[in-house]
């Protein structure tokens, strides 16, 4: 059995028979299958409280390696409501990627077909004339000099989306074994006069993917007001892990801008306590 653990954000309470109330919100680990695959590891399913577990459906999908906020339905009449808004792209995503290279500005568009590369039907590539349409806008929200965090939001949900958009622009995933490199981040990169003791050896301070799906909002009306049984906001946040956000506490302490290396410095204490980003 899995030791892994995945947080419940939000669950609504017994007694509420509207689509809007029948979801469960999680914060999805790194490493977590949506659905069984070939490697034989835990599920998300395998991971959660069989209570909670019993007639879940998928609203939508996040990559195995990527974590964060993720919305299950409990009965078909909430998925359809849900998978809907993901259809008609009413619901804003946005997340967090620690990338490196150059950025060049402080906000971009990427709209780049996408397709399976037929070399390896495993990954996606960018395809101009029998791509399915794929677009996905980032904002800088600190520039570290050798790393930068940008907040992106997939107006698209295509597999690998946001992957492949980023490293095609030159801002690959700082860890991405698929599309950038796999190499973990280790202070020693960036932290200058960094000394080990004797016989000591370095410990990355981050090994997984750098995407982490920050916050998922909703039309207003998804949530009718007479139908809350406690504050429910329309927007739900996932709390960074403790490696990804030791990372980027690091990143922020030793790079030579320091806590001005953010655009609005405030968005570093919103991060770390997982309060929603503007």
């Amino acid at each position: 059995m899995s030791k892994t653990k995945v947080e419940i954000i939000y669950q609504s309470a017994k007694g509420w028979l509207t689509p809007d109330d029948d979801i469960i919100v999680i914060n999805k680990p790194a490493g977590v299958s949506v659905t069984k695959d070939r490697s034989g590891a835990a599920q998300l399913t395998d991971i959660l409280p069989p209570a909670v577990c019993a007639q879940l459906r998928l609203v939508h999908r996040l990559d195995k390696d990527t974590s964060g906020v993720m919305l299950l339905a409990k009965n078909a009449a909430a998925q359809t409501k849900f998978t809907a808004y993901f259809e008609k792209r009413e619901v804003k995503k946005t997340y967090l990627a620690i990338v490196v290279g150059f950025v060049p500005g402080r906000q971009g568009t990427i709209d780049a077909p996408l397709t399976r590369d037929p070399k390896n039907t495993a990954l996606m590539c960018i395809a101009r004339k029998k791509g399915k349409a794929a677009v996905t806008s980032w904002q800088l929200l600190a520039d570290f000099g050798s790393f930068a965090l940008l907040a992106v939001h997939p107006l698209t949900g295509r597999t690998h989306q946001i992957r492949v958009h980023l490293s095609s622009v030159g801002l690959p995933l700082a860890i991405d074994p698929l599309y950038g490199s796999s190499q973990p981040i280790f202070l020693s990169e960036f932290k200058s006069e960094y000394r080990l003791g004797k016989y000591q050896v370095e410990k990355p301070l981050i090994e997984r993917l750098t995407l982490h799906a920050y916050q998922i909002e909703f039309p207003q009306f998804a949530y009718p007001i007479e139908n809350r049984q406690s504050k429910i906001e329309n927007c739900f946040v996932a709390h960074l892990d403790k490696k990804f956000a030791a990372c980027l506490k690091m990143l922020t302490k030793y790079n030579p801008k320091g806590l001005n290396a953010f655009l609005d410095p405030g968005d570093f204490s919103k991060i770390l306590n997982g309060d929603k980003l503007s």
